[in-house]
């Protein structure tokens, strides 16, 4: 028996390796609000990159709101992260108090961190419940410096579990899934087919990285798809169960268009918000990482964010037999076979963007790193003001 459990470890010791290598544990309440202090201003400044985009007709106006309601859900969720990992290390030592990032691909918190958060919004009612209101909790503290002349760390704690929790019960917040919603586009000219701007997000579970889907849909359907109990229900399962990062456009796009005779996909785009590389935070290789170690003596420089946007675009349609006198409507997809990267991507087009402080291009600009020219550069001046940058 001993044998067979020795065997059973030196297969497990890998997977843990791997976890160990990319994952770190932020130690302690300082290092975790220097972290989320770092994230809460780089969202901020996304925001402005999404009016940036559509202003430049990157993105249609549309496309930029959806943008700005999942960022403003993501930084939700980072504020009430903070204050779940606010006293971070100062009350015991328990590892559950600690923050995990994944500090070699993304520089977000690992997936399960914000699987738990979805778990912990479920229980927030009972939790609030059961905890004093801020009010009480602060004349608490008070009372507690004043007879015990030292800080009251658990009360700090309780407080902190206390405003968490409001956030989870009453803030929109960016989820491990977020399930499809619909933005009515119009009729067509003869009315017959309606036009849907499908969107969804997921907090990837393979990358750690903040993803959002967006669909241009046509429903030829006898009924509209959102009033359809037969089809939307379904629609929105499929969609969730193929939003991972492993699967390319082109068999997301297909498989939707395979399963569902009477919705058409036009066009289909993903936004991957990171990764996010800090100096202080994650481990890089190539340009950036000498870049950032650069600038890593000025505080708020050392930082960069990837923003990547994969689109799908159908260029046509072609009758498929379905059945013995049958026929439906396929999608046929326009992909650019004469460039390798989108060709075996499964795409039309595919647009990378990096997002930095200006110190940051300043030195991005003196190297000029070949990897990183096409990359479309937005710039946050002192002025905390975006300029986008080709």
């Amino acid at each position: 028996m001993d044998h067979i459990i020795e065997k059973n470890k030196e297969k497990e010791r890998p997977i843990v390796e791997a976890l160990s290598v990319d994952h770190r544990v932020l130690d302690g309440a300082r290092q975790t609000r220097r972290y989320f202090a770092k994230f809460e201003r780089i969202i901020d400044h996304l925001d402005q990159v999404a009016l940036l985009s559509a202003k430049e007709r990157l993105i249609t106006v549309q496309e930029a709101a959806i943008l700005q309601e999942f960022l403003e859900g993501l930084a939700n969720t980072f504020s009430a992260l903070s204050y779940k990992f606010l006293m971070a290390n100062r009350v015991g030592n328990h590892s559950e108090k600690l923050l995990t990032i994944d500090k070699s691909e993304s520089g977000f918190p690992v997936f399960g961190e914000v699987l738990q958060m979805a778990a912990d919004a479920m229980q927030a009612k009972d939790h609030l419940r059961n905890l004093p209101d801020q009010k009480q909790l602060k004349k608490d503290m008070i009372n507690h410096i004043l007879s015990e002349h030292n800080l009251p760390l658990q009360l700090q704690y309780a407080l902190s579990q206390r405003i968490y929790y409001e956030y989870l019960k009453e803030a929109d917040l960016f989820l491990s899934q977020n399930d499809p919603q619909t933005l009515w586009l119009g009729k067509s000219l003869k009315g017959e087919v309606r036009n849907y701007l499908v969107y969804w997000a997921v907090y990837d579970s393979q990358t750690n990285i903040p993803t959002i889907y967006m669909m241009h849909v046509e429903d030829s359907g006898s009924r509209a798809l959102t009033h359809d109990e037969r089809r939307w229900p379904r629609v929105q399962s499929h969609l969730m169960a193929q939003s991972v990062s492993g699967l390319n456009l082109l068999t997301i796009a297909s498989g939707f268009d395979d399963d569902f005779d009477k919705l058409h996909p036009k066009w289909l785009k993903r936004f991957h918000l990171g990764p996010m590389y800090s100096h202080t935070f994650t481990t890089q290789t190539g340009p950036l990482r000498d870049i950032l170690a650069d600038v890593s003596a000025e505080p708020g420089y050392d930082w960069a964010l990837t923003w990547t946007t994969e689109s799908l675009f159908s260029k046509g349609q072609e009758k498929e037999k379905k059945g013995l006198f049958g026929s439906v409507n396929r999608q046929v997809f326009k992909i650019d076979k004469t460039r390798t990267e989108l060709a075996d991507a499964g795409l039309s087009d595919m647009r990378r963007s990096l997002i930095m402080p200006h110190k940051t291009f300043q030195i991005l600009q003196e190297r000029d790193p070949a990897s990183l020219r096409r990359h479309r550069k937005y710039v946050v001046g002192d002025n905390q003001k975006v300029l986008s940058l080709k």
